[in-house]
């Protein structure tokens, strides 16, 4: 079985997610959130908001690799992001459509957040993917 994404008529259109994706029975990989820190533990674009979207995706990108994934692998997306204003969202779907199918885009929340752990840090990022057996 295929990945199915579904986009009841009932509900709004989407942008950039489905509503709903069912997986087939497989591998589930399930990724930490992600920030925009290097290898060194340093911050990659303090204060600049597209450049953490953009790092935190590439350090997305190793983290399914080590599982041996892919973004096409991905089901399910959630964004936490710090001070969620209306012109961050256009940000974070400029970035994500170099990354993620869109056709067929997972599933996704975003959320806006009051902080995260590190002040510096301004979106985090978490996935799950599932893998063909």
């Amino acid at each position: 079985m295929l990945k199915q994404f579904i986009n009841p008529p009932q509900l709004n259109p989407t942008n950039g997610f489905s509503h709903v994706v069912v997986a087939p029975a497989g591998r589930t990989v399930y990724v930490s959130g992600q920030v925009s820190v290097n290898e060194k533990a340093e911050v990659v674009g303090k204060g600049d908001f597209r450049a953490q979207v953009e790092h935190t995706f590439e350090n997305l990108k190793h983290a399914l690799a080590a599982a041996g994934a892919t973004f096409a692998d991905v089901v399910k997306v959630t964004y936490f992001v710090v001070g969620l204003k209306p012109d961050m969202v256009g940000a974070v779907r400029e970035v994500r459509r170099k990354y993620l199918d869109a056709a067929n885009p997972p599933a996704s929340t975003l959320v806006g957040v009051e902080a995260l752990v590190v002040p510096d840090w301004l979106i985090e990022i978490e996935v799950i993917a599932v893998l063909p057996q």
